[in-house]
Order: structure tokens, then sequence, then C-alpha cells
């Protein structure tokens, strides 16, 4: 097929039907009848050769071709946006918008204090909101524009979108000052012996090194559970519990909850954290201040060799 076999408004049509998965929806944002919508579709699926859409429990559910088409045709309709609408002269001292950046808890600690230190003094009407990146559908979220940036472990985030490698993380074991494992260095049988706070949480980097843990048979005495990091450097700096973390988070909370921390027994993978932004973005000067800003202060060697490339498209 030849691009000039098809109506741009088609593409924009199939889009939008594989985000909203309602026809009424569509024919509300398209500003057309619901009958002018199935007609189009209709159309699209004679030149494709394809249903491209069934119907589903509340709405119409995307057949396996239309699953493989989704990512480049959202890809092609970023692109053409963003070079019909440049965004030029962004001046970051003048600039006032507030920046959504997705991210974890352990996100919001290691990144935000340096982050908003910095934008005080050289983008003082810039504002921040992050969101979690397993709260939110965050491919669809950065799509749409409704998020800016993400950075942690993102295997989601594939096709449409650009990536540069910040760091890898590493984990260490925390625990308080004075603990007996403190004065020698940790082993093996020490770590199994001891109580562990263990967070869950799947989906992220840490969920990862959990599963790696538990694939090896290496087993350890958890005494606690808990859903997210935030109460980690409360019940550590109170009990004589222990808990493997990512080494920046370690290095956050050891000074303020009076913490210590070891190099772990066992060998535990590195989780690549990356910067992430979609390709809607790629162009828009704003954002890529905010990228540039990002990898000069968090990336490994400072960001002088960044080098950003796009991901691979993939059927979701």
């Amino acid at each position: 097929m030849e691009l000039g076999d098809i109506d741009l408004n088609l593409l924009l049509l199939f889009h939008r039907l594989m985000r909203e998965r309602r026809v009424a929806s569509v024919a509300e944002q398209m500003n057309m009848s619901q009958p002018g919508v199935s007609n189009a579709l209709a159309k699209l699926r004679r030149l494709l050769g394809d249903p491209l859409f069934v119907r589903g429990p509340g709405g119409v559910v995307p057949t396996p071709f239309a699953l493989r088409l989704a990512d480049p045709v959202a890809q092609a309709l970023a692109t053409l946006h963003g070079a019909l609408n440049p965004v030029t002269g962004f001046d970051p001292l003048r600039a006032t918008r507030t920046i959504t950046i997705g991210m974890t808890d352990i996100g919001e600690v290691v990144f935000l204090p340096d982050l908003l230190e910095r934008l005080s003094r050289v983008a003082p009407g810039v504002a921040l909101n992050t969101v979690r990146n397993t709260g939110v559908n965050l491919s669809d979220e950065m799509a749409d524009g409704r998020v800016d940036l993400a950075i942690g472990l993102l295997p989601q985030l594939k096709g449409g979108f650009y990536q540069r490698r910040l760091f890898d993380q590493r984990y260490v074991c925390l625990f308080r000052r004075g603990h007996p494992l403190e004065s020698a260095p940790l082993t093996l049988a020490a770590w199994r012996e001891a109580e562990h706070l263990v967070v869950v949480s799947a989906g992220t980097g840490h969920g990862q090194v959990d599963e790696w843990l538990k694939r090896r048979g290496v087993k350890r005495q958890v005494r606690l559970t808990v859903p997210h990091f935030m109460s980690v450097g409360y019940i550590l700096e109170r009990t004589d519990l222990i808990a493997t973390v990512p080494e920046r988070l370690a290095l956050q909370l050891a000074k303020p909850f009076s913490l210590s921390l070891s190099a772990l027994p066992m060998k535990l993978p590195a989780a690549p954290i990356h910067l992430l932004w979609h390709a809607r973005v790629q162009h828009d000067e704003g954002n890529r201040w905010l990228r540039e800003l990002v990898i000069e202060l968090f990336a490994d060697g400072g960001g002088r060799t960044a080098r950003s490339s796009p991901l691979p498209t993939r059927a979701r």
C-alpha cells in the first residue's frame, strides 16, 4: 500500500480508537457522528484487509494486527504533530509551566531534592508534579502529553519512546548505626540469619532483584514486608532489622536516620535506570532543556557523552 492510498484522518481515528476503545468517545473527540466513525472504520478495514476492532465488553477490542500497528501509527502521528507545531525560544528563566515526571518513591527521594534545588535557581517559574510509574498507564499518559518524562527501569515503554541511560542501580545492605552487623564485614551466613525488612515493589528494578534471589534459592528471614520505601528509614532506625536497598537511596537515608550501609555478601544484578520521553516531545525545546538538566545532574559522567536512542517498536 502507498501512503497516497490512505487518508491521514483514518489513521488519527484508528489511533484514538486504540486509546479510547469506545466509538462514542472517538465520535465526540473528532466532532463526528457515531455512524460516521463506523463508516470511516469500515473504509480503513477494507484498505488494510483486517477487522482491526471487534465488539467487546463496554466497547471495542483491537485485533492482533491492530496491536502490531498501534505503536508505529502513534509514533508517526507524534512526529508529524511535533513538526507542525514547533516550539522555539525556550527561556528557562522566564518559563512558567508545570512539568510532570513519572518516577517511583525511590526516585522522589533520590532525584527531587537536587532537581528542585537546581530549578529554583535556573527556572524559578517551573513547577514539578510526579506520578507513580506503576500507578498510571505511563505509555498512554506520555503519548498524550500528560506526562513529560519518566525515570526508572521501565521495560513497558518501547515503540514511540526515546531513552538515555543514567546509571546502573547497585544494591547494598542498610541497618541502624550500632547494629551487631556493623562491626565486621557482612557474610552471607550473617545476612541470612538477620531479620529482614523487605519492600515488595513489583514492576520495578527492586522487584526484579527479589525475583533473582528467589530463583537462586537465596533465603532470608523476613520479619516485615511493606509496599513502598517511604517507611524504611523510620523502621530501621528503631529496630535490628536490615534491608537490601538501592545504593543511592541508602546514601540519602543514612544521615537523617543514623543508618549504616554495607556491601552485600553476594553480587546482585544492577538495575539500569533510564530517562525516557515520547517521540512527540523529541524536538520540544523545553523538554529537551529539562532532559539535559536531568542528565547533567544524575547521569554517570555528567552527560558529556550522552547519546539518546529510539526504542524499538513492539506489539502491545
